[in-house]
């Protein structure tokens, strides 16, 4: 669910009159950190995620890969899923937990992310298994936020399933000091830095597998009409299955709302992405799907009514605007500053060394050559490039040796202790 501005539509049109957009799938300008650089300490704690996360009965004696269900912009996790997916995971046996992002999940993505990122830490601590991911919207784009700036999270994680998911943002949020937009809304415009962020250098990992299931009918991302639409990923070494709705069924019509709520294909492509390795295979989903009109989570008594609270508690909710897009976070560029203690420590990053003139100079990181050292000189001044980047160990040390011009031998010794490195010291 995806809230734009009020120029655009009413509250309603929101989630069936308005369209996502599509980026070149192209690697994002090398100004964003690459993938491997460690995270930094998320600024939402453990204990802040905890508190809005909800659990089915027994999660934590589960003996199947467990969910996280993420709902979308606008919707709480109540609307999203307790009278959907809820009770269809509960009928499968398959454990579910869901994380309910607070302001109904129209603040800053980047924040939700960091939700999602201890979301998935706390369940695979308790279940000491894997996590998959499903989501709406949004919410099916979000857990790739934690997945690109906390690499940790990748080994957790087995599966990302997006119903319509906004992963290259949308043409239609058109926001602007005289119309804003909530954060969210700013952050899921095809043009945001928030965007360009989430997309850079790869869109997928190795390990984890990606279903992104969209719908050619669905107003409010767009273009959909093939997998080089909005919704689908194409970079990067995970798995990925980009699938419509139309490609199982031809005459499927649920549009974006209805796919990540009720819409049975969409549902068997989830499902059958999680009890199989490997994303979805539309081959496999059964043909007699298409003459279903609910999936198996729908109570045919009481689905409409709970539809109806839902949609009551999203047209019902106000969204705070802003009149700009949130600030990229400091871990995007790797330019995050120490604090307190660690202020005398550099962040994992290029260091530039100048050195006074030296000949057969012999210069060491941690007692060995490495590749990390590159040496130039510079009208007759030695400079060391020492890259940092994925360092592990708690003090870099830099040995430099060689003689001056006097021939007599010089030793140099440059301590750097590494921000936020695991290693000794």
């Amino acid at each position: 669910m995806l809230r734009l501005p009020r120029s655009l539509c009413c509250p309603l049109a929101l989630l069936i009159g308005s369209a996502l957009a599509l980026l070149p799938a192209v690697a994002a300008a090398e100004e964003f950190a690459p993938v491997d650089t460690p995270g930094s300490k998320p600024t939402i704690t453990a204990a802040q995620a905890e508190s809005v996360i909800g659990c089915s009965a027994g999660f934590d004696q589960a003996e199947t890969i467990p969910v996280l269900l993420i709902q979308g912009t606008g919707a709480t996790a109540k609307d999203n899923w307790s009278w959907t997916y809820q009770p269809a995971l509960d009928k499968l046996g398959i454990p579910w937990c869901h994380v309910d992002l607070p302001d109904q999940a129209t603040g800053d993505v980047q924040l939700n992310g960091e939700y999602v990122l201890q979301a998935l830490r706390s369940m695979h601590q308790t279940t000491g298994t894997r996590v998959s991911i499903i989501g709406h919207s949004q919410g099916g784009m979000v857990g790739r936020w934690a997945l690109r700036w906390w690499p940790d999270s990748r080994a957790i994680v087995d599966d990302v399933i997006g119903f319509a998911p906004s992963n290259h943002g949308t043409t239609m949020a058109r926001c602007s000091a005289s119309d804003p937009c909530s954060p969210s809304g700013w952050q899921q415009r095809d043009e945001a830095d928030f965007m360009r962020a989430l997309n850079s250098r790869q869109e997928t990992f190795a390990g984890v597998s990606y279903t992104n299931i969209y719908t050619r009918t669905d107003e409010i991302v767009q273009p959909n009409l093939d997998d080089s639409g909005s919704s689908s990923l194409r970079t990067g070494d995970g798995e990925i299955t980009n699938v419509a709705t139309q490609d199982v069924c031809p005459t499927a019509v649920n549009e974006h709302l209805l796919i990540g709520l009720i819409d049975p294909v969409a549902y068997a492509l989830a499902i059958d992405a999680l009890i199989n390795p490997g994303p979805a295979d539309p081959s496999r989903v059964p043909l007699t799907t298409c003459a279903q009109i609910f999936h198996p989570g729908i109570d045919p008594v009481t689905g409409p009514i709970a539809g109806a609270e839902a949609a009551d508690s999203y047209l019902s909710y106000e969204a705070e605007s802003v009149p700009a897009e949130p600030a990229l976070a400091c871990y995007t560029t790797a330019s995050c500053q120490p604090r307190g203690r660690d202020r005398d420590c550099v962040a994992e990053r290029q260091l530039r060394i100048k050195l006074r003139p030296l000949r057969a100079v012999r210069i060491t990181l941690g007692g060995e050559p490495s590749e990390r050292i590159a040496v130039e000189r510079r009208r007759g001044r030695l400079v060391v490039a020492l890259d940092l980047r994925g360092y592990r160990e708690r003090v870099a040390v830099l040995r430099v040796r060689g003689e001056n011009r006097s021939g007599e031998a010089v030793k140099l010794v440059r301590r750097y202790r590494v921000c936020g490195a695991p290693g000794p010291g």
